[in-house]
């Protein structure tokens, strides 16, 4: 299983990408693994302003659905609108193509609360 050496994880199976104050955020091929074939992807909260495990979204799969949190605190200033049409894009490509928000971080000291992907490999063993 890929698990990216440039990226960051949290326990909840996301990963981010950061480029200066911005967060790329997704979920990870783990994650995906354990959801099966995803089939929507719903993000309301573009434009908005959320705190870190706040809830910006959810993912549904053939088994279940699940809700997304935030990794970071900031801004939501995109949302992969590709994933509308081709949800299936973060089974098929997660770590790349299947991004789904960015982020302006207001707290980019919380990077460093972060899993590395030493630490993301232990935790899913």
């Amino acid at each position: 299983m890929s698990i990216p050496n440039n990226l960051k994880y949290t326990k909840d199976h996301e990963w981010i990408s950061i480029d200066g104050d911005i967060a790329t955020v997704g979920i990870t091929a783990f994650a995906q693994g354990e959801l099966g074939d995803i089939v929507y992807v719903e993000i309301e909260t573009e434009g908005e302003t959320l705190d870190r495990e706040e809830v910006f979204g959810s993912v549904e799969a053939v088994k279940t659905v699940s809700d997304l949190f935030m990794p970071l605190s900031g801004e939501i200033t995109e949302f992969n609108e590709k994933l509308e049409a081709t949800p299936e894009t973060v089974n098929n490509d997660p770590f790349e193509g299947g991004w789904m928000i960015k982020i302006r971080l207001s707290k980019p000291s919380e990077v460093d609360d972060l899993l590395d992907a030493e630490a993301y490999t232990a935790l899913i063993g």
